[in-house]
């Protein structure tokens, strides 16, 4: 079985909403309607890429990456990674570490001088991270927003 990385394109998202349902199964569903809305923004930010890993024609896995100009280091972005998800039927067969170095990647041909992400407080994730060449060197908070209304479709 051969992985293919590439970005993803609007026929995809019905896959994309099928693997985020693995990542956050207790998360309202989205209609076609406000998802369609959703992935036309997301499509059209500069800076933004959201990979998937196909295998045999079924998108099996994605990492959602984001350039962020920067005026620090010498002007160089930071390509930031959410979303890591592999569908639970393919993990441990090498799709998260090709996405991951597909999103490492991207941020060396946009000239960023790091990739940066956050990780579930997880071992096994940890672990999965680490065995990507990350290290785990700051860190991270979170304030989660009660009630977003960023998105009225959402």
């Amino acid at each position: 079985m051969t992985t293919i990385v590439r970005s993803a394109v609007e026929k995809d998202v019905g896959s994309l909403l099928a693997l985020y349902r693995e990542l956050n199964p207790d998360d309202a569903p989205l209609s076609q309607e406000s998802a369609s809305v959703i992935w036309a923004g997301i499509a059209s930010q500069q800076g933004r890429t959201v990979l998937v890993a196909e295998v045999d024609g079924a998108v099996v896995g994605t990492a959602d990456c984001l350039v962020l100009p920067n005026l620090t280091r010498g002007g160089r972005a930071i390509l930031f990674v959410e979303n890591v998800v592999v569908a639970g039927s393919r993990q441990r067969r090498g799709v998260g570490q090709q996405l991951m170095e597909a999103a490492v990647q991207l941020g060396e041909a946009a000239g960023c001088y790091k990739v940066q992400l956050l990780a579930a407080d997880d071992e096994y994730v940890h672990t999965f991270y680490e065995s990507c060449g990350f290290k785990p060197l700051a860190q991270g908070f979170r304030r989660y927003i009660e009630h977003p209304r960023c998105n009225t479709l959402a």
